[in-house]
């Protein structure tokens, strides 16, 4: 079974980033990471892996035409057994509170911190095996 992590962020150079942080894992079939260049391409993506193998989706907030954070009650509702953790700039109270009340497992804020979410996919794969 393929494990899939769901990316979504309309920064062209986060695909290189995120590829070049897991490159072991990715190389060793670990898990496979996904893009999604848009809000509406991740909720078309998210639909068509229908089994349990989506085990995260890990989300930019300020992205042109849908939000991450307009995306975030439509991905939940029809992925409600996938956490969906959002990625920001500003990391401000009022955006982890909207986020949270949205549905977000979390918020991340830029620059990522790898270990953490390292940690995070980590444990996603534990309860996935």
């Amino acid at each position: 079974m393929s494990v899939y992590i769901l990316v979504v962020d309309d920064e062209p150079d986060v695909e290189e980033l995120f590829r070049q942080q897991f490159r072991r894992d990715l190389k060793s079939g670990r898990f496979t990471m996904e893009f999604a260049p848009s809000a509406p391409a991740a909720l078309i993506r998210a639909a068509e892996i229908r089994d349990p193998s989506l085990i995260l989706i890990l989300s930019d907030i300020n992205m042109p035409g849908m939000s991450g954070l307009e995306m975030l009650p439509k991905v939940r509702a029809e992925r409600p057994d996938v956490p969906v953790i959002m990625i920001t700039a500003y990391g401000d109270a009022e955006t982890r509170r909207k986020a949270i009340e949205r549905g977000a497992m979390g918020l991340l804020t830029k620059p990522i911190d790898f270990t953490l979410l390292r940690h995070e996919i980590d444990g996603r794969l534990g309860q996935a095996a």
